[in-house]
């Protein structure tokens, strides 16, 4: 295997690229599927021109050069069209001829992505793959203190509850004075995150919706899905399934005029509303749909021209302080629905978490609080957001959980978790750490797109143009001929099988602290970790 390095009118060299393309010559047929494969068009086909200095085979004679032609595939150095390393190459080629190779040492990719004074914009998450949430150790064993169970033969409730729960007197006051409790769900503390329509292709979008659909009808577990804003499909508004969605509104508003026109004829009332006002990857700043993946669909979905690129504003403009929020849109957002709803915010993990929480605990109307970390994900985001702001998810939800308990307030409001909850694989390991520090239940996307449809994106910036609409798989492009690709049954498939998974895995850990009819939200007591800094933080038991 030989790195080809073609030339071609550029600044760079192969050498200055993360990723260089390795082709071997000799087992290749040139039969062009690489390169029809390539989402960011970063091979070619080429014509060679290869030089062999023939030895002299007498002392009068002199070395001499013979050149040879030959067809084959050459990487293109342009900045613009670097390749991502996604190896979808690899996975078409018949002989196993090409493959990208990831170049360790430092590249300048990075300067000359930075030119005119538009900054990268990125798709998934940090290019951050330590997590502290992995080095979080389960230390409470029952054994002789307290009966273990078995994971396999034990029966677990493993549900949580969304939405306000108040004491019992003041529950039976509220009811007396005014005829209304506020509305609670119970649901699987796993849920798929805010991932719009539009971000993700059609056929994604369907297979999850398959796949929560068949969790909850067939297996029994009341897995509940986000949209993310943007609306959502209108034969899913008047169907049965919305039960199972949490409907987003976001500061772009997008899709709600066509959710608030099907009120009156929805069949089901959906799980929740939830109204962001930030997300981990970019925190102070709102959202973005960029106009290649705006098609007819999106647009009218959306109620915008096809081919405008569609940003968010950075907050809702008609709020101006937590009061406001309160007031005017959870509030406002109940009434819609006749007060049968949960409707809680949802905002970027930071200092000021606490701020909005308490502010959410002397409101009956308020449902809960969802809080993205750091490691949250995005379809687009400056590298500059991604990479150097906002605040790591556990320390941030230990934080708020503190304040719930003095408060006496711990079981009466949900917190929800999310941002980089799996990011390294350990889904329940991550997902049981961060209910254990006080979370009720967390969110997580870009863990769904790698187990549910084979996202091939990582935290060492392979990949990652989900914002581009390039996206290999077929996952969150909106061109037809790339989404084919994607068949919805095997989504549904794979994200039923991975949250069986994740199921057995929760009641492996959850088992031997003898828990089996609640979740052990805020039992810090059973968490240790190698960091004594870390430890102090979070107030669990340093180890070593």
């Amino acid at each position: 295997m030989q790195p080809t390095a073609g030339i071609t009118p550029s600044t760079l060299s192969v050498k200055d690229l993360p990723w260089q393309v390795e082709w071997n010559k000799d087992t290749c047929t040139l039969c062009g599927r690489c390169t029809s494969v390539c989402p960011v068009n970063a091979i070619e086909l080429a014509v060679h021109r290869k030089r062999v200095v023939e030895t002299a085979t007498g002392l009068m004679q002199k070395p001499k050069n013979t050149y040879s032609v030959f067809h084959g595939i050459r990487q293109r150095t342009d900045a613009a069209y670097a390749c991502i390393g996604c190896a979808m190459c690899t996975m078409v080629c018949p002989n196993n001829a090409i493959r990208p190779m990831r170049l360790d040492e430092g590249t300048a990719l990075r300067f000359h992505n930075n030119r005119g004074g538009h900054a990268r914009t990125r798709g998934g998450r940090r290019n951050a793959p330590d997590s502290l949430l992995d080095q979080i150790k389960f230390i409470r064993i029952s054994m002789l203190t307290d009966p273990a169970l078995d994971a396999g033969r034990h029966e677990f409730e493993l549900r949580t509850l969304l939405g306000r729960v108040l004491p019992p007197e003041q529950g039976l006051k509220a009811f007396q004075e005014n005829g209304w409790v506020p509305a609670v769900r119970e649901i699987y503390p796993l849920v798929i995150g805010s991932m719009s329509f539009g971000a993700l292709s059609p056929n994604m979008w369907e297979g999850l919706q398959m796949g929560v659909a068949y969790l909850n009808e067939e297996m029994g577990m009341p897995v509940r899905m986000c949209t993310g804003e943007g609306g959502c499909p209108p034969r899913l508004l008047r169907s049965r399934f919305l039960k199972y969605v949490i409907l987003q509104i976001a500061s772009g508003y997008f899709g709600w005029d066509e959710i608030l026109h099907a009120i009156p004829h929805m069949k089901e009332d959906p799980c929740a509303i939830e109204i962001k006002y930030g997300q981990g990857a970019k925190p102070g700043d709102g959202g973005l749909l960029m106009w290649h993946k705006v098609n007819k669909l999106i647009a009218s979905i959306r109620g915008v021209p096809p081919g405008v690129s569609l940003p968010s504003p950075p907050t809702h403009q008609t709020q101006y302080s937590i009061e406001e929020s309160v007031a005017k849109m959870i509030q406002s957002m109940s009434m819609a629905w006749g007060f049968r709803v949960p409707v809680y915010p949802k905002i970027s993990a930071t200092t000021t978490s606490r701020a909005v929480l308490n502010n959410l605990v002397r409101n009956p109307y308020a449902a809960g609080l969802a809080i993205d970390g750091e490691d949250g994900g995005t379809g687009a985001a400056y590298n500059v957001s991604m990479n150097h702001m906002g605040h790591p998810i556990a320390s941030n939800i230990r934080d708020c959980y503190h304040d719930l308990v003095q408060q006496g307030c711990q079981n009466e409001i949900p917190l929800i978790a999310g941002g980089g909850i799996g990011k390294n694989g350990n889904l329940a390991h991550n997902a049981a750490a961060l209910i254990m520090l006080g979370a009720s239940m967390v969110q997580v996307g870009k863990y769904v797109m790698q187990a549910g449809a084979g996202c091939v994106g990582s935290e060492i910036d392979r990949c990652n143009i989900c914002n581009l609409g390039r996206c290999p798989k077929g996952i969150t492009s909106q061109d037809p001929r790339v989404y084919r690709r994607l068949d919805p049954e095997k989504v549904a498939e794979r994200v039923v099988d991975f949250y069986l998974a994740f199921d057995t895995e929760l009641r492996k850990i959850f088992a031997p602290l003898g828990r089996s009819t609640s979740l052990p939200v805020g039992m810090s007591d059973a968490l240790g970790i190698a960091n004594k800094d870390a430890a102090n933080r979070l107030g669990i038991q340093y180890v070593v």
